[in-house]
């Protein structure tokens, strides 16, 4: 036990304290009872989707699908920085959209990583289409942001209905993320080269796993675009990635598979943010936020969702604000997922994403210019969050 409390980082010990907080609330009647049962049970189904789709996709990048993808993608380049740019956006966006936004910043990182090493190119580029993909291409799906599904059980939308509204909007984010990311890292000027070695195809260790992680990954799409219930989508998919491995490499299947950390950090999320709601953060809110369903009502959410993300992290932002906005502000509420969803790009804690993707730089050596981060994640969370909330009004 001893042995197990060491291996905690302080990051995990900020989650238990959030959980221990949030029961302390409810076993002090802060919270009552059947307030926080209700929240739990909210939640539950969510859990399940984001336990069963990190699995997933943790399996899924043990298979060597992400790194064959990858290594494809900078041979399809042959060598021209503009092609690659295309191509890496693309991988990264559908990546955030189809698999969730975590495992664009926990999985496809360390792949980009590698393959900046075996390529020659420039590290740092590639590790910023990640970390701003990862955030500002999640608006697409349920599937893509837990944010996401929140507004989608709030809203009482179907998959097709969600992405109806926000396609869009969506188009326009990664237009923009686009524009950034050449503008500040990906122009000759910045990147320090003009042409990049493309790498040799990546040896894949088991061919038979690695065919059957990808035919689950176009199963389990496929199961999101029928509007199977996500959660059973995804179980179904991780349990036969599990039997995959099971019966082809079982040292793949630890305990350090399952999400215990990022379970404890949304459960007692939504135990603290209604208890604070109670005491004063929701009328501060909603004097921030305002309750209007027209556009002003919209860009005032939307601001007030990513500067708070940028101050303590998107996920409280959208649980705090979202309580005060009245159901029937269908616009209000999109435009707050937009500014929780594409504004968390300015500080390195305003996305749990952004928080996994600066530990993977760490952990390879890449440096990131925090000066140039911060300023250039606020120019486009400035114009991001802008430019997709005009595109959400109009599609209203």
């Amino acid at each position: 036990m001893v042995g197990v409390l060491r291996r905690l980082s302080v990051l995990d010990w900020i989650r238990v304290g959030l959980l221990g907080l949030g029961l302390l609330a409810v076993v002090t009647e802060l919270l009552p009872v059947e307030e926080a049962a209700g929240e739990v049970g909210r939640i539950a189904p969510i859990l399940l989707f984001l336990a069963a789709v990190i699995v997933l996709a943790e399996l899924v990048k043990e298979a060597q699908v992400f790194d064959v993808i990858a290594a494809r993608l900078a041979m399809a380049g042959r060598g021209h920085y503009v092609a690659l740019f295309l191509l890496c956006t693309a991988f990264a966006s559908l990546v955030t959209m189809f698999l969730n936004l975590d495992t664009t910043a926990v999985l496809l990182t360390p792949v980009m990583l590698a393959l900046a090493a075996r390529t020659g190119i420039a590290a740092l580029p590639l590790a910023m289409t990640t970390v701003w993909l990862a955030n500002t291409a999640s608006l697409f799906l349920p599937v893509s942001n837990l944010t996401n599904l929140l507004a989608m059980e709030r809203l009482g939308l179907s998959t097709k209905e969600f992405a109806g509204r926000l396609w869009l909007p969506q188009l326009v984010s990664v237009a923009v993320t686009m524009v950034f990311l050449w503008v500040f890292f990906w122009r000759r000027g910045r990147r320090g080269a003009d042409r990049y070695d493309p790498p040799p195809p990546v040896p894949v260790a088991d061919p038979l796993l690695f065919r059957t992680a990808a035919t689950v990954c176009v199963l389990f799409v496929a199961a999101i675009l029928l509007e199977l219930p996500i959660q059973v989508a995804a179980l179904a998919a991780a349990v036969l990635m599990i039997a995959a491995f099971a019966w082809r490499d079982r040292s793949k299947l630890t305990l350090a598979l399952f999400p215990w950390q990022l379970l404890v950090f949304v459960t007692g999320l939504f135990l603290v943010v209604p208890t604070l709601s109670r005491y004063g953060l929701a009328g501060l809110m909603s004097a921030l936020a305002g309750t209007g369903g027209d556009g002003d009502g919209a860009y005032r959410a939307a601001a007030v969702g990513a500067g708070l993300s940028n101050l303590i992290n998107n996920l409280p932002a959208y649980t705090a604000v979202e309580k005060v906005i009245p159901v029937v502000n269908q616009d209000q509420l999109l435009a707050l997922l937009i500014g929780t969803n594409v504004g968390p790009v300015i500080t390195p804690w305003a996305s749990l994403a952004t928080l996994l993707w600066f530990e993977w730089c760490r952990r390879r050596g890449v440096r990131v210019p925090m000066l140039t981060f911060v300023l250039a994640g606020a120019g486009l969370a400035v114009v991001g969050v802008t430019a997709t909330v005009g595109a959400l009004l109009l599609t209203a």
